[in-house]
């Protein structure tokens, strides 16, 4: 179904994404007399722009009288505002997730620490060139109408509160409404699927910042979840739960492969347990392949910082090893 009503006015809207695993996501739609908000949009293709519009003309929305909020950089989620906002629009984002859709990813620096982390140097460009990030984001520059911690969004009869989450992505947003206790939560927390949480640089902490945010919206009285993908949810503190416990077991799973030798994470990550369609590492697509090595470096990352594990450069790759 293309279109379900969560509440008066409110709307989730399924717009796919072609040959990916997360299948679709879920753009929100709320309507009111004199301005409309659009919540998340797809990609920047023409699967994601015929649906969208298709949905629209269903609810009977004006672009012209329609803001949007952008959850966070990721192209799924941003890449077709820059197709869609009109003159009057307004369009809400995070201050550091507005300056890297505006200024592209750095994918140069990607590729440099993917290298160090033992990703083959032969797979690397078909890897960027695939991945959606690359491919679907949006064109042009946005003037967007940066939005912080505690800031509201007043639409109808719904007041959103901005909610900081980082972790999926630095500057990851979510927006609750407190009287119908409603977490719109972007790819913070899903249902059916975990949020890739991935790091290629040496600056930040996802994973602690990701379970950090987990603990802040655990603490808000939420009756229902609208995520970005897949179901909805409304028993928000027990999925946080098990997301706590899904990155506690893959700590241990990496503790478990480091007490075998060093390793980088590339080759961790090849050693790792993944919830995909394929009988072995050797099958993933490279793209796939990317995703879990990043995944893999946020989690040495955060064990490096516990002081669980050391790095060291071997062969002029990173490698990792027990500190004890």
């Amino acid at each position: 179904m293309l279109i379900e009503q969560i509440m008066p006015n409110f709307y989730k809207v399924k717009i796919p994404l072609p040959e990916n695993p997360l299948k679709a996501i879920n753009s929100y739609v709320i309507k009111a007399r004199t301005r409309n908000l659009i919540i998340d949009t797809g990609m920047n293709r023409e699967e994601c722009i015929l649906a969208m519009h298709s949905g629209l003309q269903e609810l009977d929305v004006d672009l012209r009288e329609t803001d949007f909020f952008v959850t966070h950089l990721h192209a799924d989620h941003s890449g077709l505002v820059a197709e869609l906002a009109t003159e009057t629009s307004c369009i809400y984002c995070s201050q550091q997730d507005a300056d890297i859709i505006n200024s592209g990813t750095d994918w140069d620096a990607m590729v440099n620490f993917a290298r160090l982390s033992g990703f083959p140097e032969n797979k690397l460009r078909e890897a960027i060139d695939r991945h959606p990030g690359y491919r679907y984001n949006a064109k042009g520059h946005l003037d967007f109408d940066i939005v912080a911690e505690g800031d509201v969004i007043s639409i109808g009869d719904y007041l959103f509160k901005c909610v900081e989450t980082p972790g999926h992505t630095r500057g990851h947003m979510c927006l609750y409404e407190e009287k119908h206790k409603i977490l719109v939560a972007g790819d913070h927390v899903l249902a059916d699927i975990t949020p890739n949480i991935s790091l290629w640089s040496d600056d930040r902490n996802p994973l602690d910042e990701y379970v950090c945010s987990l603990d802040k919206v655990y603490e808000l009285d939420i009756r229902l979840v609208l995520p970005g993908h897949r179901s909805l949810i409304k028993d928000c503190r027990k999925r946080i739960q098990e997301l706590k416990h899904h990155h506690q077991t893959r700590i241990n799973e990496i503790i478990s492969l480091l007490e075998k030798g060093s390793r980088n994470a590339y080759k961790l990550a090849s050693e790792m347990t993944w919830d995909l369609t394929y009988d072995s590492w050797e099958e993933f697509p490279v793209s796939q392949k990317l995703f879990a090595t990043g995944e893999a470096i946020a989690h040495l990352k955060y064990l490096e910082e516990k002081g669980v594990i050391r790095r060291e450069i071997k062969g002029e790759k990173i490698v990792f090893s027990l500190a004890s």
